[in-house]
């Protein structure tokens, strides 16, 4: 018997099987999709079983499998399939695309070893008069009674000699259970009536619901998504299917999964990056046993290995967290409707502010588009004020206007909550010489360092250097170190400083990288135990706290001038998303957005609260300048430690696509956004085109020529939501 393997390593010129011989005693083990221990020049290595066969064609001598990992298959037909998907869609490494489908402890990585948790669990195996035991047997058996089945580890604590003789004698008895180490969060919670609108939906999809239809979901904020999505879910798993629901931000986690299991229990699993190994481990295997029904989590859960799937969801599409921006670059939207063809099933995209890519297709008919045009119950979308901070007369407080600080001292003082939200972490964007003008930038990066004022430190937010903050200017010498711009840390300083009575929270990823952090912050908001949640865009979507009134922008222009042609979108979905994090519950609500572009249509569209008037002049503005979703786009990133070398290449490759690719726009080679970053050079070429039939072919053949070239790298991204890197 021969297995063909695919090795670990994620390296272009190894991106293939080679065989091996198996042992007859392992026959009856090897299976396609599972894990060997293989030999691999001079290394003992992992790999995926993709192939058993009778002869092997190659030319080399076959070494033999020198051990079994798995007992029961990682890689099922389905994710196998995805993962050629993905190897011929993104170009990347085969084994990469299996790689990032699974948790660590399944990866092909010798040496990883996650262990299954196992406890002693003991329940009565016959009764027993208790007058015939001692005090604390009777006590045991008491309790076991009650509980009908306890963890041995809990009697032990009364009294472990007993336990013991309660075995022996047969009264107790004791078997091996299985320990999941993710604690249930969920309670039961009432489930609403659904609003005619709602109702209407839910008939749409479930009407066909044997069909694979992509849909796009268009509601308002607060029109009840989540309650539509449940809905569709439980009509499913009354036909015996099952289903993915994708969330983007790890902050809008905890509050989805308590609504989920209020409503299916135990049915649940849950999959994102801040669960254990061990934790992601367990949720997986719970998968493939059958144990649950419903799979939530972030993009990587799209890949969760649920059998007959009934149903694909991805809340806040628009989100660009769906999109891996690391080999394999993949969109999570796009394997989802890869899933969806498969098991003839509906995903459905939901959004109070759909791309523009994913609303021309639902306006083309290619999507079939759903809306929610109103909050439940009609509850009005809250008022949205815009004050120009061209006219903030206050010197001596630049970053709230008086608009802004009497709103939130006049909400506080009525027992009510705020959001703030300023899309900047950290202290001050960047440090300068007011005597010279030197910034003080990253070493490995041309970026310029944040400081972070609670452990005094200046940090690079792309590369992870850290430095303390100078008392004079490196260059000059001079004592005339400045803090310029704002980051969440010194807004939240000021605002003790001009509210001291007001009790206030930060949320950003400064104040969320410790396990459970996000969950702590929302419950504590939540109970009230504080007025003002200050934060970034992770505050923005999703969450759901009826007692918030006031949402503040800080600055509206921090996403407005970043140098990429989304960044008119991606600042209408951020206000559109934030101020309807306000009014929520019985309360009205307010907004009030502070910029410095108070005539932008992406703002006075926000104020309006009106995603098809963004839409039309958006659409207008793409169509001039040939942008998505007019043309596909594909970029390409030329990096190196060598600038010259970066810079040649660049030249070549660009040579290359303008005489094969006559149907494309090619921009380019440019310097990428960030040029230098941990001290490697970035070039970038964009291609623009309606119909190219010779892409994948020549960049098949571009990433073939330098895949064994170790000072330049190839990266390809097709239709990326961001060209800054």
């Amino acid at each position: 018997m021969i297995a063909s393997v695919l090795v670990e390593i994620s390296n272009k010129n190894i991106d293939k099987t080679y065989d091996y011989l198996v042992n007859p005693s392992d026959y009856a083990k090897i299976k396609i999709g599972i894990r060997v221990l293989v030999p691999f020049n001079h290394q003992e290595l992992e790999g995926f079983v993709l192939a058993i066969k009778e002869d092997s064609s190659s030319s080399y001598e076959l070494k033999e499998v020198i051990s079994v990992v798995d007992i029961d298959i990682v890689l099922n037909k389905e994710l196998l399939d995805i993962g050629e998907y993905l190897h011929k869609t993104t170009l990347s490494t085969l084994i990469s695309c299996y790689q990032v489908m699974l948790p660590k402890a399944l990866k092909a990585q010798n040496g990883t070893n996650i262990n299954i948790k196992i406890d002693q669990v003991i329940s009565l195996n016959k009764d027993v008069d208790l007058t015939s035991l001692n005090i604390p047997q009777q006590e045991i058996v008491k309790i076991v009674k009650q509980e009908h089945r306890v963890v041995k580890t809990v009697l032990n604590k009364i009294s472990t000699s007993s336990v013991s003789t309660l075995l022996k004698k047969g009264i107790l008895k004791s078997e091996e259970v299985e320990h999941y180490r993710l604690v249930d969060e969920g309670q039961l919670t009432a489930q609403f009536p659904l609003t005619i609108d709602q109702q209407s939906v839910v008939d749409k999809v479930l009407s066909k619901r044997d069909e694979y239809i992509p849909y796009l979901l268009h509601g308002v904020t607060g029109s009840g998504k989540t309650e539509v999505y449940m809905e569709i879910i439980e009509q499913q798993l009354k036909q015996g299917k099952t289903s993915i629901v994708l969330v983007p931000e790890i902050s809008l986690t905890p509050q989805i999964i308590r609504r989920f299991k209020g409503r299916f229990q135990d049915t649940i699993a849950v999959l994102h990056s801040r669960l254990s190994a061990g934790e992601k481990y367990d949720e997986w295997r719970k998968i493939v046993k059958g144990e649950v029904k419903i799979v939530i989590g972030a993009r990587s859960a799209i890949f969760a290995p649920l059998k007959n799937i009934g149903v694909i969801i991805i809340d806040e599409e628009q989100t660009t967290s769906y999109y891996q921006d690391n080999n394999p670059r993949y969109n999570a939207i796009d394997v989802a409707f890869y899933r969806g063809k498969t098991h003839h099933c509906p995903v459905i995209l939901g959004s109070a502010t759909p791309t523009l890519e994913s609303y021309a297709r639902a306006v083309k008919g290619v999507y079939q588009l759903l809306e929610l045009p109103n909050r439940v119950n009609n509850r009005p979308l809250p008022q949205v004020r815009v004050v120009n901070l061209n006219e903030n007369k206050d010197t001596s407080n630049f970053y709230f206007s008086k608009e802004l600080l009497t709103a939130i001292k006049s909400h506080i003082l009525k027992q009510e909550q705020v959001l703030l939200l300023l899309n900047r972490r950290g202290y001050a964007s960047y440090i300068t010489c007011s005597n010279c003008g030197y910034t003080i930038k990253c070493p490995n990066c041309d970026i310029a360092l944040t400081y972070h004022k609670t452990n005094n430190m200046l940090r690079c937010h792309y590369c992870g250097y850290g430095t303390s903050l100078p008392t004079s200017c490196p260059e000059c010498h001079e004592p005339s170190i400045k803090n310029l711009g704002v980051g969440t840390e010194q807004i939240e300083e000021l605002l003790h400083d001009l509210i001291p009575s007001a009790r206030v929270i930060r949320m950003d990823f400064d104040t969320t990288t410790t396990k459970g952090s996000h969950v702590k912050i929302i419950e504590s908001f939540s109970k009230g135990e504080y007025d003002i949640l200050l934060g970034t865009q992770m505050i923005a979507k999703g969450l759901d706290f009826p007692n918030v009134t006031l949402v503040g922008v800080i600055n509206a222009d921090t996403s407005l001038n970043i140098p990429d042609f989304r960044s008119s979108e991606v600042t209408f979905q951020l206000l559109d998303q934030v101020a309807g994090r306000s009014g929520r519950g019985d309360k009205l609500g307010e907004v009030i957005i502070q910029t410095f572009n108070p005539d932008h249509y992406a703002i006075k569209y926000a104020k309006e609260h009106n995603y098809l008037g963004f839409y039309q002049t958006e659409m207008h503005i793409r169509k001039e300048l040939k942008y998505s979703p007019y043309y596909y786009m594909t970029l390409i990133k030329i990096s190196s430690a060598d600038y010259n070398e970066a810079s040649i290449e660049s030249n070549k490759i660009a040579t290359v696509l303008k005489r094969e690719l006559t149907a494309s726009i090619i921009l380019g080679p440019t310097t990428s956004s960030m040029f230098k970053v941990n001290n490697i050079y970035h070039f970038q070429i964009i291609l623009k085109y309606k119909k190219e039939n010779n892409l994948y072919p020549v960049l098949t053949k571009i990433v073939e020529y330098y895949k064994s070239n170790r000072k330049v790298k190839i990266d390809i991204s097709f239709n990326p939501v961001s060209f800054i890197s």
